[in-house]
């Protein structure tokens, strides 16, 4: 039986974080009027990096550029899933 402490559990916990924190950053940025709070809540540093090519003799493929937006929310939204994740297990 997998434990709460593999690394799958942390990687899930941050998937569900971000998820959530992004999709609650969009929904403020529709409905929250101009001003300084909207302003701190939903913006975003990005972290980019690519593209990474692969040339495998058979198959050649190229990802990229991939990025990650952080925002407020999205650290937030990883605070609470592992809150939550934490209280069930």
């Amino acid at each position: 039986m997998a434990g709460p402490h593999r690394p799958g559990f942390y990687l899930g916990i941050l998937v569900a974080g971000f998820i959530a924190g992004g999709a609650l950053t969009a929904l403020l940025r529709q409905t929250l009027p101009e001003s300084a709070a909207r302003t701190f809540f939903t913006s975003t540093w990005t972290a980019k990096f690519g593209p990474v090519s692969a040339d495998l003799l058979v198959l050649n493929f190229t990802l990229g550029p991939l990025g990650l937006e952080v925002s407020l929310l999205s650290l937030i939204g990883v605070l609470v899933a592992y809150l939550i994740a934490r209280s069930i297990f």
